[in-house]
């Protein structure tokens, strides 16, 4: 346990850098409100459960030791990330006919967590880089994931708040066109920098 204080930093340092769920979730804000961003931040904090637990039982180091496996993981995550940045490039100014647009959803962010490579190469490093119970596997994996949990909420609270903050630009239409390319441009050098690890 006395690696403990570490573990939170580094999972508050991995957890809340910009990267592809983090920047997502402030376009959300900024576009459609926090509140309207919960489901969709529900399913990002679902989907990294499921990373976690799929990197603490060691599958994505059998997947990625597949021959030939590793870049078609990466295209198929760039491909849809990708597809995320143009969306939000493109989305139109915010007006008070915005609860017709679509919103994303609680399976559309569940979907991001589990091709963002930037969740996998956090949970990797923070899984392997501390031991919090010695000797008990399970435990330790099981206590990280409830830390982790509790360090990604708040985060995701964070990033989605702060997002919604910027929701009175999103009514001008030229500064929604500056503010949603530069979501867009962040998501994809998030992408680049993440693949690049």
């Amino acid at each position: 346990m006395e690696e403990l204080p570490g573990f939170v930093l580094a999972g508050l340092a991995l957890a809340g850098s910009p990267g592809p769920a983090t920047l997502s979730l402030a376009a959300t804000g900024a576009a459609f409100g926090a509140r309207s961003g919960l489901p969709y931040m529900s399913g990002i904090v679902f989907g990294m459960v499921a990373v976690m637990t799929i990197t603490a039982s060691g599958v994505v180091g059998m997947l990625l030791a597949v021959p030939g496996a590793t870049p078609i993981v990466a295209g198929l995550a760039a491909a849809y990330f990708a597809y995320l940045a143009y969306r939000i490039a493109t989305a139109p100014p915010l007006s008070d006919e915005a609860k017709a647009r679509r919103r994303p959803s609680f399976a559309g962010g569940f979907f991001l967590s589990l091709v963002n490579p930037k969740g996998y190469a956090a949970m990797a490093a923070l899984f392997s880089g501390f031991v919090l119970l010695r000797e008990r596997l399970f435990l330790d994996a099981a206590f990280k994931i409830a830390v982790l949990l509790a360090v990604i909420v708040a985060v995701n609270l964070g990033w989605l708040y702060a997002g919604a903050a910027l929701t009175r630009w999103f009514r001008e239409p030229r500064m929604n066109r500056i503010v949603n390319v530069s979501f867009a441009v962040l998501l994809v050098l998030s992408v680049a920098a993440a693949l690049a690890l």
